[in-house]
């Protein structure tokens, strides 16, 4: 057969070689036809029948989760859950065909495509990809419906040592999906949907297996058992490779298999660069479960805790707000497993764009609108609820408070003034707290880097949220298929806001950080080393190999090379001159 080659957006690094597994959309299947009245309540009870199956499905998933699965697994089928409970998809669809008389899959079609069109409208590439969630359940609950089960072949065996295993190709997979290939051989996923932040992409990169998404038509260019390779470097997949290349990617392979030995020698050895510059390596988490990874990994502590996670996980019961209890336990929790070392908390990053109920959703460009702290300081007691058991946790070890979206010098000051009347609540409950807690900006604006005296002046610390600066300053949406070849981090525009918010932080003598992805994107760790970046965040899996970068870094021979990449402007000179800096 024919190779070809598809390009993608690559969220989890390696090389899988093997033969591809076909998961099929039920949603393509779906049959529309309408049911006779005396029919119209037995239909109903079908659909109510086949969401109760699913919920007991889910719940079996949960309760056999197996004590090595990712805590990202576990929460996911939470979430999943949840999103099941909701009214809008487990009662909407029984109204629709109530009302119109359509069949019990057409009507969950019908409501899922309504609030599918509802996240599209959403700027923020997170929470968009959350859309993502509410099809994986229908999906669930139409194979339910349609009498369709997911096809898992058997275990493949053999003393061979290039016997196919096998990599799942579907135009989307869920987490509890996944748990069905977990024990089997499968060794990469490959979807046409998906981003950096999709469910896909967190847990493959929390198994470590190599993943590629956005990849548009691969679940229908890709035929059953063909030979497939996925680079999760390149986001990169080759279907029916000649054996020239196969011997290539086999000979990468068996490489990668050796560094990655040789990275988990370095778990407890210092960060330090050849010249002796002390890096801090922090980890980036969504729950407190994910400490003990990060500790496995040799993290110093934690650059960025998602709050927003404990708040969308509650959001399809209609428990949209966590308790502050709730969120203090859980604060806690994360604080008190990492055993001292430093813990900083993000605080509520939702809003317009990242609506805990969709149906409030109104902004005509969320990206813009009431988001982050705009949001909490518009929703003045939820934010006193989450900065009081942000405080509290702080009793318990050293946690630092992040402000995310921060633009203007008022919001700083109202933000600053809402943590002073969090503390005096506190004091007057006696309640202890750490009256010395850090309090940080993000800095993710174009605006804030161009107005960083401001920042510098009343925050402790800076935290460079790399993904949304790259998106608001060249306007690209990098999960926007059309454009996301747009999205570049070395533009030199990104590299001077960057340089610039190092330089700021380094001259007032405060920690400046970067908690996006370009922290853990070992082509760029040198890079951001010779700018005088020493504080760098990352999912827990990508440590080692920045800290493999930082030890082999000699910032003697970086500094003046980088100097000459941020005074020029042309793209290609940079792109040029940092793949330089990866050989030196």
């Amino acid at each position: 057969m024919a190779s070809f080659t598809l390009h993608g957006i690559p969220v989890s690094r390696g090389i899988s070689i093997g033969r591809a597994h076909l998961l099929t959309p039920a949603a393509l299947d779906v049959k529309h036809y309408l049911v006779p009245q005396e029919q119209v309540e037995a239909e109903v009870k079908r659909l109510q029948d086949a969401i109760a199956a699913v919920h007991r499905n889910l719940q079996e998933l949960w309760t056999d989760l197996p004590k090595d699965a990712p805590t990202e697994l576990g929460a996911f089928i939470d979430v999943h859950a949840l999103i099941l409970s909701d009214p809008l998809i487990s009662e909407a669809p029984l109204d629709i065909i109530r009302m119109r008389h359509y069949n019990a899959e057409w009507a969950l079609v019908t409501q899922i495509d309504e609030l599918s069109a509802q996240f599209d409208e959403i700027e923020d590439e997170y929470l968009r990809e959350r859309k993502q969630d509410i099809q994986q359940v229908a999906e669930r609950v139409l194979k339910v419906l349609m009498g369709t089960a997911l096809s898992v072949p058997p275990i493949l065996g053999g003393d061979d040592d290039y016997h196919p295993q096998m990599i799942v190709v579907a135009h989307d997979i869920s987490p509890a999906d996944m748990l069905a290939f977990r024990d089997r051989s499968f060794i990469g996923f490959v979807t046409d949907v998906g981003g950096q932040n999709s469910h896909t992409a967190i847990v493959a990169r929390s198994l470590d297996i190599p993943a590629a998404v956005g990849m548009s038509q691969a679940s229908r260019l890709v035929e059953q058992d063909d030979w497939i390779i996925v680079d999760g470097d390149a986001g990169v997949v080759i279907c029916n490779p000649s054996q020239l290349v196969l011997e290539q990617y086999r000979a990468r392979q068996a490489a990668l298999g050796k560094a990655r030995k040789r990275l988990l020698k370095l778990k407890k050895t210092p960060a330090v660069t050849k010249d002796g510059t002390a890096i801090r390596l922090l980890a980036n988490i969504e729950l407190p479960d994910d400490c003990p990874h990060a500790l496995e990994a040799g993290a110093n502590g934690v650059g960025l805790f998602r709050s927003e996670f404990l708040f969308m996980a509650r959001g399809a019961d209609g428990l949209k707000i966590p308790s502050e209890d709730e969120q203090f336990e859980q604060y806690r929790r994360a604080v008190v497993a990492m055993k001292g070392r430093p813990v900083t908390i993000r605080t509520l990053d939702v809003g317009a764009d990242k609506p805990l109920d969709p149906t409030e959703h109104t902004a005509l460009n969320p990206a813009l609108g009431l988001r982050a702290i705009r949001y909490c300081l518009a929703e003045p007691q939820l934010f006193l609820t989450q900065l009081r058991a942000i405080l509290r946790a702080s009793a318990f070890g050293k946690v630092r408070i992040l402000i995310p979206m921060l633009a203007h010098a008022f919001e700083i000051d109202q933000t600053l003034n809402m943590i002073e009347q969090a503390k005096a609540q506190l004091r007057e409950q006696n309640i202890k707290y750490d009256p010395e807690v850090e309090v940080g900006a993000m800095i993710e604006i174009p605006a804030a880097a161009l107005a960083l005296p401001m920042f510098v002046k009343r925050m402790d610390f800076l935290s460079i949220g790399t993904n949304d600066l790259i998106q608001y300053t060249l306007a690209i949406d990098r999960v926007d298929y059309e454009v996301a070849h747009l999205y570049n981090p070395l533009h030199p525009a990104v590299l001077q806001l960057i340089g610039m918010t190092i330089a700021a932080g380094q001259k007032a003598g405060i920690d400046v950080a970067v908690c996006g992805e370009m922290a853990g994107d070992i082509k760029l760790t040198r890079l951001l080393l010779g700018m005088g970046l020493r504080e760098f965040s990352m999912h827990p899996a990508q440590l080692l190999a920045v800290k493999q970068e930082i030890l082999g870094a000699d910032l003697a021979r970086i500094v003046p090379r980088m100097r000459r990449i941020m005074r020029s402007m042309e793209p290609n000179e940079i792109a040029e001159a940092v793949e330089q800096l990866q050989l030196i």
